[in-house]
């Protein structure tokens, strides 16, 4: 059918409860319509045809649709194409990068449904989408609820073609989306960033695969939220107060039951040995060179970072792993000064090692988990620091204690090189993220500018 006999009618908000636009048009006749969840990609949509009116095009008389866009129908949903990312990433990604991409993935879905009979809710879809849909084994090497296999079924039908990220337009309104969280507000810098990575990388596949001639997100002009790299210096602990808070957690949950008393080790690793969280507690014994006097050692080849079960091939909470960013077998020497070596060995005189050699376990004897370790050190701030200081950001975290450690140490003098090898950094990382904490050296710098005026006066 020609499209002398096509008719498109403008953009109409449905009144429903949730936001929704039609796009309506005629084709010999015959009336087609299709909904859209923004006004947006409503009136691209109509533009489309609009241009394929125009351009002359002929429209199918079943579905409606110009040959152009009658091919595009016809292309690889993005709902199939995130399923065959996944398969590709998933072996080879760390557990949390398994999660940050389901994550990332679910967003981008979300954002490419189009309107259909018999929607689930939101809520239901996400939770398909993030709990079944993209996790492996996937949804067809498992058994679904009958909900989630029906919300599934949904999503295939929903989604839209792949193809149309080619189009500027849907690119850039699959990246605004990204900037919102559940609730409307706005979402962290760091997580949108995140997820774009995700969605660019998944692209590039999608060029790999032959779907794409070039990465269609890339060349969009789209602002990205800037991220602050550098730590807040009113995180950062002094010796003092690092010393009270460690006392204090010795405090928590009484002397009997020991809740805080067989963490103030893991807690201390952080602030005198710089040791990320997850290096702290995946610290064995046989890791460790604790002299009677002066300074020890502890030889770091591992982490257990606590990521959850879905994301683990082990099917634990806590993964084993070895150095952040470093390869398998690498491992890392980090002198520990006689404070630290001290509370270590009270540390294995009063509770011992588990089983497997850990220095520090939970209350059962398992793997320290983040939220235990977390919930001791809320109550070790509110024991150890006045209100004020409670509700500031100073030591809000258990990583501060890293933060603390090393900004301490640049403080002091040690040489960055020096630093950056015992904290596992690079030296740029740690300069730039680190310059705000650097007390001191504007006073050298105008000392030695002061020196030099002097000698022309």
């Amino acid at each position: 059918m020609k499209s002398l006999d096509v008719k498109v009618w403008g953009v109409r908000k449905r009144n429903t409860k949730k936001s929704s636009y039609d796009v309506r048009w005629t084709v010999a006749g015959n009336v087609f319509s299709e909904q859209f969840r923004t006004k947006g990609l409503a009136d691209h949509y109509r533009s489309k045809l609009l241009r394929a009116a125009h351009a002359g095009e002929e429209f199918d008389t079943e579905t409606g649709l110009p040959d152009s866009m009658v091919e595009k129908a016809a292309s690889m949903t993005w709902y199939a194409f995130a399923l065959k990312y996944l398969a590709m990433k998933w072996p080879h990604a760390a557990p949390n990068t398994r999660n940050g991409i389901n994550e990332a993935l679910t967003a981008v879905t979300m954002a490419l449904l189009d309107e259909r009979p018999g929607q689930p809710s939101e809520e239901l879809i996400r939770k398909a989408l993030r709990n079944w849909a993209f996790v492996l084994p996937g949804p067809d090497e498992r058994q679904l609820p009958t909900d989630i296999a029906n919300t599934l079924h949904w999503v295939a039908k929903a989604s839209r073609p792949l193809s149309d990220l080619g189009d500027a337009a849907i690119g850039r309104a699959v990246l605004d989306s990204l900037k919102l969280k559940l609730d409307g507000t706005a979402a962290a810098a760091e997580t949108v960033r995140r997820k774009r990575r995700t969605l660019v990388n998944a692209l590039h596949y999608a060029v790999d695969l032959g779907e794409f001639k070039e990465n269609p997100i890339t060349g969009i002009r789209w602002k990205k939220p800037k991220v602050a790299g550098e730590v807040d210096p009113r995180v950062v602990a002094n010796p003092a107060q690092a010393r009270s808070l460690l006392t204090a957690v010795s405090y928590v949950g009484g002397y009997g039951r020991a809740r805080g008393r067989r963490l103030v080790g893991l807690f201390a690793c952080m602030y005198y040995g710089a040791l990320r969280p997850a290096e702290a507690v995946g610290l064995n014994d046989a890791d460790l060179k604790l002299p009677e006097v002066g300074w020890g050692t502890v030889l770091l080849n591992r982490t257990r970072p606590s990521v959850g079960k879905q994301w683990t091939d082990s099917g634990e909470t806590h993964d084993d792993r070895g150095l952040k960013n470093r390869p398998a077998e690498e491992v890392r020497l980090v002198p520990i000064p006689p404070q630290l070596v001290a509370i270590l060995r009270q540390h294995l005189d009063t509770f011992g090692t588990a089983e497997d050699g850990r220095l520090f376990t939970n209350e059962r004897g398992g793997v320290v988990g983040s939220s235990t370790y977390y919930r001791v050190w809320q109550e070790a701030r509110a024991l150890a620091l006045p209100p004020a200081a409670v509700a500031s950001p100073l030591a809000a975290r258990p990583y501060d204690l890293r933060h603390s450690a090393l900004s301490t140490w640049l403080n002091s003098g040690v040489d960055p090189t020096e630093v950056a090898e015992r904290a596992g950094n690079s030296v740029e990382v740690l300069l730039s993220r680190y310059a705000k904490c650097i007390d001191g050296r504007q006073e050298i710098v105008n000392r030695k500018i002061e020196e030099l005026l002097r000698e022309y006066e």
